[in-house]
C-alpha cells in the first residue's frame, strides 16, 4: 500500500465520513467563511486601492476574523469526535470507511449545507466586520463606550470647534502601527478603570500625544500667512445692571509671507525651540533653546529657577499653545460672560451675572445636585428679592437658570474632580501663565538677552473695557 493510500485511508476517509456533523459541518463553514473575509482585508490592504484608513481595521483582520477561523477549526474535531464516540457506542462505526463518492446523497447534503452556511456565514461575518470598523470609528465608540472616565474630555469635545472630526484621526491615526500603539498606551487605562485606580482628573501630558504634525497640520498650514485679526471680548460686571464692556485688540498672528519672511505670533515661533519644564503639564517653563544664525543656540532660564537645567527638552509645536484646540474647559467667568453675549442668559435680569457666577462656582457633589440648587437658586433669589421681574419675566428666569445649570455640566464634573480652571487654557495669558510661561521678562541669556515681554510684539489695544467703543461704532462690527 502506497503512503498516498495508507494517508487515504487513515485520515481522508474517516475525516469526511465523520465530519458529517453538525458541529464540524459548521466550523468549516465558520473557518471558510472567515478566511474568504481576510482574504478580501488583505488583498484590499495589500493593492491600496479604497482601503480603510481606520486604525481599528487591525482589530477585525488580526484579531476578531483569526479568532473566527480558529474557533471554526476546533468545531470540526469536536465534532468528528463527537461523532465518533456516538457510532462506537451504537455499534455502527465502520472498520473500512467508505470512499467518497459525489453520487452519494448523504455527502451531497453535506456538501451542500457546507456551500449555503460558508455563504451565510461569509455575508454576516463581512458585515458585521465592516460595522465593527465603522462603528469603532465613531465619536461615541470612544467617549461613551470606550473611554467612560473621560466623560470631561468627551462632553467637552462635542462643543469645540473640532466636534466633526473622528477622536481617531487625532488620537490614533491611520495604519495598524498606530493602532497597537495606542492599544499598548490604552492598557494601563483598562487596569485603572477595571480596579477603580484612574486618576481624576485625569491629565494628558503633551510628550503622551501624536505630534502636531501628525494631528493638526494634517488640516492646519502652520506657515500659512494669516496676518491680522481684531478680537472683540464683551464682558458683564456685578452691579445690577449688569454693565457690559468691550475690549478690543489687534492679533498679529503674521505667518509666513510671499517673501518667505515669519512674522507675527505663528511666524515668530516657526523655528526650532526648545524649552524644559519643570512639571509635567508644561505650565513652569524653566528654560527655552532659541535658534540662532548659523546654526546657533541660546539658552535663556527662568530668573526664579536657581538649580541646574535638567529634564527632557520638548520641540514647541501648535500643541503648546493650543493645548485646548478641542477639548475646551472655559473659565466661569467666560462661560457666563459668553451666555450672556448671546443672549442665552438675559442681561435685562438684576444681578444675574453676580449671582450666576456665584451659583455655579459653589460646591456641589454632583451635577444632578448642582442642576438642581443652580436651578433652586436663580428662582429663589428673583422670586424673594425681585418679585416683580419674578412676575412680570419669569420666563427669562427660568431661561437663565436652564443655561447656567447647561454652562456647569459643560465645565464641572465632580465625580471625576474636575472643577472651574482644572486644565489650563495656554492661549493668551488672562486666565492661566500661557504666553508668560516664556514671555515673562524673565528668562534671560548668558550674554543679558531676555525672551521679550513687549505686549505690542502680539497684539494692539484699540479699547479696554469700554462700554460702547468708538472704533467698534464707526466699523459698525456686531
Amino acid at each position: 500500500m502506497s503512503v498516498f493510500d495508507h494517508f487515504k485511508k487513515r485520515w481522508v476517509l474517516p475525516f469526511f465520513f465523520l465530519g458529517e456533523n453538525t458541529i464540524s459541518l459548521i466550523g468549516g463553514a465558520l473557518a471558510s467563511a472567515s478566511a474568504f473575509v481576510m482574504a478580501g482585508f488583505w488583498m484590499v490592504d495589500i493593492l491600496g486601492h479604497g482601503g480603510s484608513t481606520n486604525p481599528y481595521i487591525g482589530l477585525i483582520t488580526f484579531l476578531f476574523l483569526p479568532g473566527i477561523f480558529i474557533l471554526g477549526l476546533i468545531l470540526i474535531p469536536i465534532g468528528i469526535a463527537i461523532q465518533r464516540k456516538k457510532l462506537l457506542a451504537e455499534g455502527v462505526l465502520p472498520s473500512i470507511y467508505p470512499d467518497i463518492d459525489f453520487n452519494e446523497p448523504m455527502f451531497r447534503h453535506a456538501l451542500n449545507f457546507v456551500v449555503v452556511a460558508t455563504f451565510i456565514n461569509f455575508v454576516i461575518v463581512g458585515v458585521a466586520s465592516y460595522r465593527g470598523v465603522a462603528y469603532m470609528d465613531t465619536p461615541s465608540f470612544c467617549g461613551a463606550a470606550c473611554h467612560v472616565p473621560m466623560q470631561p474630555q468627551w462632553v467637552a469635545y462635542q462643543h469645540s470647534p473640532h466636534s466633526h472630526v473622528d477622536c481617531t484621526e487625532c488620537h490614533v491615526g491611520s495604519g495598524f502601527e498606530n493602532y497597537v500603539h495606542a492599544k499598548m498606551a490604552g492598557m494601563k487605562q483598562l487596569v485603572g478603570v477595571t480596579f477603580n485606580t484612574f486618576p481624576r482628573p485625569i491629565r494628558a501630558d503633551l510628550s503622551d500625544l501624536r505630534p502636531a504634525r501628525a494631528t493638526c497640520e494634517q488640516c492646519h498650514a502652520p506657515k500659512r500667512f494669516v496676518g491680522d485679526r481684531l478680537m472683540v471680548k464683551t464682558a458683564f460686571a456685578d452691579d445690577e445692571k449688569n454693565s457690559m464692556t468691550k475690549t478690543m485688540l489687534v492679533l498679529h498672528l503674521g505667518g509666513v509671507d510671499s517673501l518667505a519672511r515669519m512674522s507675527g505670533i505663528h511666524g515668530h515661533h516657526l523655528d526650532h525651540f526648545e524649552y524644559v519644564a519643570s512639571d509635567s503639564g508644561d505650565q513652569t517653563i524653566i528654560a527655552v533653546d532659541a535658534p540662532g544664525a548659523n546654526g546657533s543656540t541660546t539658552e535663556y532660564v527662568s530668573s526664579d529657577w536657581k538649580g541646574p537645567v535638567k529634564g527632557t527638552k520638548r520641540v514647541m509645536d501648535c500643541m503648546d499653545c493650543h493645548n485646548q484646540a478641542t477639548h475646551v474647559f472655559q473659565t466661569a467667568e467666560d462661560a457666563v460672560d459668553e451666555s450672556m453675549a448671546d443672549s442665552s442668559i438675559s442681561a435685562d435680569l438684576p444681578f444675574v451675572h453676580k449671582e450666576g457666577l456665584q451659583l455655579i462656582q459653589a460646591t456641589y457633589a454632583s451635577q444632578a445636585v448642582a442642576a438642581t440648587k443652580i436651578k433652586s437658586g436663580i428662582e429663589d433669589y428673583y422670586r424673594t428679592q425681585y418679585p416683580t421681574v419674578w412676575n412680570t419675566q419669569r420666563a427669562k428666569v427660568e431661561q437663565a437658570a436652564q443655561s447656567l445649570v447647561t454652562v456647569y455640566k459643560q465645565n464641572v464634573f465632580p465625580e471625576m474632580h474636575v472643577t472651574w480652571g482644572t486644565y489650563p487654557n495656554n492661549i493668551g495669558h488672562t486666565n492661566f501663565p500661557g504666553c508668560f510661561r516664556c514671555h515673562d521678562g524673565n528668562h534671560t541669556s548668558k550674554d543679558g538677552k531676555t525672551i521679550t515681554n513687549d505686549c505690542t510684539a502680539c497684539h494692539n489695544l484699540l479699547a479696554v473695557d469700554e462700554p460702547n467703543p468708538k472704533l467698534l461704532s464707526e466699523m459698525n462690527f456686531q
